[in-house]
């Protein structure tokens, strides 16, 4: 089986959450989440630190800019731009102070390319997934400034491994032609399959990190993202379906790591914990894997971001997250 960079019983976060203090947030995720921690995104700091603005700021060469309806491509670099890049500084710089020391593995979030297509508008306010020529500028650009990003957080954590996650919540949609064009009078024509792992392989080849693909939808296209070079695919467990499961099968067969979110990403008063393991074993047994397996290629992490939820909450939430990893990895043992 594949050699994992994780310990066994282990649990992570998916990205984003509440408030707009940096280092309190890192700290809070490095105290419950050792094992594996990752960088936190805090979307509440206003435009810039949203999950298509933070990448965006990455891009080489290709500057943004804020509209009503969302980002879009500029001419020449301007104020947005410099607020995202100013966001993403400050956050490596409490990375740097408060977890230039770690020494295991360390998970980082970017938007993919999919949905930053899917997001960001052309000049003409149409989206960028309709101009295949924008798509491939898109692509060159992301996987050059991902590159970029992936070296300077390994400069900064010199003893960490890097995980890059990329968020792909639009990726579904993309492939069923299911999104809207801008005057929402029809739909954008689907990409063909090919084109999409193609575009992600090249993504995760250039950024040189055990790369996790992250999808938060229905239909997640398992067989697609092992094709394109993902070695863990992050799922919300309650939108996993029983036609999904021979696919799940062959992704777990074939070595590839499932970070599934089992804990509510919303407040809510959570079940015994017995109950928030329950799903994840059962889906284990139906699958018909050896249950010492599961721990070692199971990662428990909430169904999404936290940034909707409360302070209170998300500290429960990442415990609870875990406290399941640790039971399943005692009951397997």
């Amino acid at each position: 089986m594949t050699d994992f960079p994780w310990r066994p019983g282990t649990a992570s976060g998916v990205g984003s959450y509440p408030g707009s203090d940096p280092e309190e947030t890192l700290r809070t995720v490095l105290g419950e989440l050792p094992e594996l921690p990752h960088l936190p995104e805090l979307p509440a700091r206003g435009p810039g630190a949203d999950l298509t603005g933070r990448t965006a700021g990455l891009l080489v060469d290709l500057p943004v800019h804020l509209e009503p309806s969302g980002w879009r491509f500029s001419d020449r670099p301007g104020r947005d731009t410099v607020r995202t890049r100013d966001h993403l500084a400050r956050d490596l710089d409490v990375l740097e102070e408060v977890a230039g020391r770690h020494d295991g593995p360390f998970k980082i979030q970017v938007c993919g390319p999919w949905t930053l297509a899917a997001t960001i508008e052309l000049r003409n306010g149409q989206r960028a997934l309709r101009d295949p020529g924008a798509v491939r500028d898109l692509v060159d650009s992301l996987a050059e400034g991902v590159a970029r990003h992936v070296a300077d957080v390994r400069r900064r954590t010199p003893h960490a491994e890097i995980l890059l996650q990329l968020d792909e919540p639009a990726l579904p949609a993309v492939l069923a032609g299911a999104l809207p064009t801008a005057s929402g009078l029809s739909r954008l024509r689907a990409v063909e399959a090919p084109l999409v792992q193609d575009a992600l392989r090249r993504v995760i080849e250039a950024a040189g990190a055990f790369p996790v693909v992250h999808c938060c939808a229905r239909n997640v296209p398992y067989g697609l993202l092992r094709g394109a070079g993902a070695r863990a695919v992050s799922v919300d467990l309650s939108l996993v379906a029983r036609r999904d499961e021979d696919a799940i099968g062959e992704t777990i067969d074939a070595g590839v790591g499932l970070f599934l979110g089992a804990v509510p990403g919303t407040d809510t008063a959570l079940p015994a914990l017995r109950r928030t393991g329950e799903p994840v074993r059962e889906l284990w047994r139906r699958l018909g894997f050896p249950p010492a397996r599961l721990a070692r290629q199971v990662v428990i992490t909430p169904s999404c971001g936290l940034a909707g939820a409360s302070p209170r909450y998300v500290r429960d939430a990442l415990e609870r997250c875990r406290d399941t990893a640790r039971m399943l990895f005692e009951a397997a043992d």
